[in-house]
């Protein structure tokens, strides 16, 4: 596939430094796949799950190191106290709607012991990040299931990735505007940094320091007022890199991610869960290895820059993608309509604001 839908440097939009990989997109990291399961039905149903694989092989017997770092823990992340602990991932990553979270869980659980070499696997750390959807999407009726999970799983693929209104970000909604999923890469010398975004959280956009999202607003571009100025919301952020990295330096990688998400206008607000992980697929330093090379501190500093903008072009390039979408609200029965935030309209403010 390509990409249909303009993306930040279509704009004229590039944050921060560095050059993008082939794709700009996480999957240019060596070994990461991605695939996406959109589920929209009836009035009300417009959610979804997200896979992300470090790499192609059993990740249980293959695990690799990892960081969590949280901005806010307002959230649901399962798996949080095992990567924190052994600094390790042994499952794929699901993201998906705050109430699915179990669901995620159990698939994760039995696609890995369902790997083979792991016949005697008795425990299993699943790892599985969320944002809540229930603004567009009928978050009580928990409408996805293991299998729902599993069909994101089997669809995990290398190249461009879906960006926009699929998988996890099928209903969520950013900064007042349509939400989604979002993904950038940059190359660190011999390395790469790849981010994913899964964006559900308030603020107003800043692209390249030029306050879009107001500029927009002051000229009356319609949107649904009531998330126009919510507060609240959350973003997941999954970054991958091919650099030899300890889980404390990943951990460190993790945290410099929320340097682009301030960047984009995000609040930061008490209500919102931002949750920042960071892994290695770098085989030197796969836990099945008995010692491994991994960069000094002093080394770290063009990573963290990578990080940092290739997270803020991920949220950017995640509204891009997004489409307007409509949905009827599970309790009162209302229409509510969140419209994506308009390419051409920020193609021009961006223009003049150069000028």
């Amino acid at each position: 596939m390509s990409y249909a839908d303009p993306r930040a440097r279509d704009l004229g939009v590039t944050p921060g430094n560095g050059t993008p990989g082939e794709h700009n997109a996480i999957t240019d990291v060596p070994g990461v796949l991605v695939g996406h399961k959109t589920v929209i039905e009836g009035d009300g149903v417009r959610t979804g799950a997200t896979a992300i694989f470090p790499h192609n092989t059993n990740i249980y017997q293959a695990k690799v190191p990892a960081g969590l770092s949280v901005m806010n823990g307002y959230g649901k992340f399962a798996g949080a106290t095992q990567i924190e602990e052994l600094g390790e991932l042994e499952t794929p990553i699901l993201l998906t709607n705050t109430l699915s979270v179990a669901a995620g869980m159990q698939a994760l659980i039995d696609w890995t012991l369902n790997q083979p070499g792991n016949e005697s696997v008795r425990s299993v750390n699943a790892v599985v990040g969320e944002t809540n959807d229930g603004r567009l999407n009928a978050i009580r009726a928990q409408t996805l299931t293991p299998l729902h999970m599993k069909a994101a799983l089997e669809n995990a693929m290398g190249g461009p990735v879906p960006e926009g209104n699929v998988g996890a970000g099928t209903g969520t909604i950013a900064m007042g505007w349509k939400g989604g999923i979002g993904t950038s890469s940059r190359l660190v010398d011999q390395w790469t940094v790849g981010v994913l975004v899964q964006t559900n959280f308030g603020g107003s956009f800043v692209m390249d320091g030029i306050p879009v999202g107001d500029l927009i607003g002051q000229q009356g571009v319609a949107t649904d007022t009531r998330v126009q100025t919510t507060e609240h919301g959350s973003i997941v952020i999954v970054l991958a890199t091919d650099a030899p990295l300890s889980s404390r330096n990943l951990k460190r990688l993790a945290g410099r991610a929320f340097a682009g998400l301030a960047r984009s206008g995000a609040n930061l607000s008490n209500g919102s869960g931002d949750y920042a992980i960071a892994f290695s697929t770098a085989e030197s330093v796969r836990r099945d290895k008995r010692s491994a090379q991994t960069l000094a501190n002093d080394e770290m500093t063009p990573l963290f820059v990578a990080a940092a903008a290739a997270t803020e072009e991920a949220i950017v390039n995640a509204a891009l993608a997004a489409e307007d979408m409509q949905s009827h609200d599970e309790i009162t029965g209302e229409l509510r309509t969140v419209r994506a935030l308009p390419s051409a309209e920020v193609k021009r403010i961006i223009a003049e604001y150069r000028k």
